[in-house]
């Protein structure tokens, strides 16, 4: 058994770790309003605008017209996997990882598989195995419209020079605070909807014309479609770290209770040696 002095060094560090990983939690479940906020508001938006292009883009019938609907044969394709800077967040970043080197091994084996970073914790991994054209670790440090339509200009305009024949979006799809969603989209080219023939039999009257609107919101709704992307692994990171968080300072509550005990349980045998001592030594002196 462990001496008391050990025991009791033992206590005071786990009881540092609990009121960090408290702290933490607390940080995370302020900033997870904040951002939970931000990607509820923006959905509805994001998702009208894109049943807009859908429905556009079926009565229209645009494939192959617009350099983001072109068709090819698939030998390059470019990932965009999102994760986080920060780690402390359980398997948030872990799971794209498997994700993104699951889609290169085995949905796209004997393709040639790229990567666009965004987030350290993946690009840090990701590189060791696959090539990362692009980092976009800054991206959090002021997360707004301007830096991820950046991201996916980038995209588009390899896409559109035939760099590569398939965009993917990799991400982290906010559900709750305990649950995130690993979520794989299609970014380009852009598909038709298997339903969305029935949604376009919707009569709308276009001005100034259905070609002129899709031209202008297309790469309108690429770009928002990575800020949503973007703005969902920004949520799922924070609900993920605080339910990390909660459950090891509950370990470390749990741990630190039953050093207590060992403590206790130590210093009562120890008092009690020395009682046996002196008892012993007073019976001797008494013979």
């Amino acid at each position: 058994m462990a001496n008391l002095k050990e025991i009791r060094n033992r206590i005071a560090s786990v009881s540092s770790t609990m009121q960090i990983t408290s702290a933490m939690k607390m940080v995370s479940a302020a900033k997870l309003k904040k951002a939970q906020e931000a990607i509820t508001s923006m959905r509805p938006y994001a998702n009208k605008l894109s049943e807009l292009i859908q429905n556009l883009s079926v009565s229209l019938d645009v494939e192959g017209k617009n350099p983001f609907t072109v068709q090819r044969a698939i030998e390059k394709v470019l990932i965009i996997s999102i994760t986080s800077n920060r780690g402390l967040c359980g398997a948030f970043n872990s799971n794209i990882v498997k994700e993104t080197l699951r889609l290169a091994k085995e949905d796209y084996a004997g393709k040639t598989v790229e990567v666009m970073g965004i987030g350290k914790k993946g690009g840090d991994i990701l590189s060791k195995t696959l090539t990362i054209i692009s980092r976009h670790d800054a991206i959090y440090d002021n997360l707004n419209f301007g830096k991820t339509a950046e991201v996916a200009l980038q995209a588009m305009d390899a896409f559109a020079e035939g760099q590569y024949d398939k965009v993917l979006v990799v991400y982290n799809r906010f559900k709750n605070a305990a649950t995130q969603i690993v979520t794989t989209e299609q970014f380009l080219p852009i598909l038709a909807e298997e339903d969305s023939t029935e949604k376009s039999a919707v009569d709308y009257i276009y001005e100034p014309s259905q070609l002129a609107i899709i031209e202008e919101l297309l790469p309108k709704s690429l770009k928002m479609q990575i800020l949503k992307a973007v703005r969902d692994s920004f949520a799922s990171e924070h609900g993920a770290r605080m339910t990390a968080m909660h459950k090891a300072t509950d370990n470390a509550t749990e741990l630190r209770d039953q050093l207590k005990l060992t403590y206790n349980k130590a210093r009562q045998a120890s008092i009690t040696n020395e009682i046996l001592e002196i008892v012993g030594g007073a019976e001797a002196l008494n013979n």
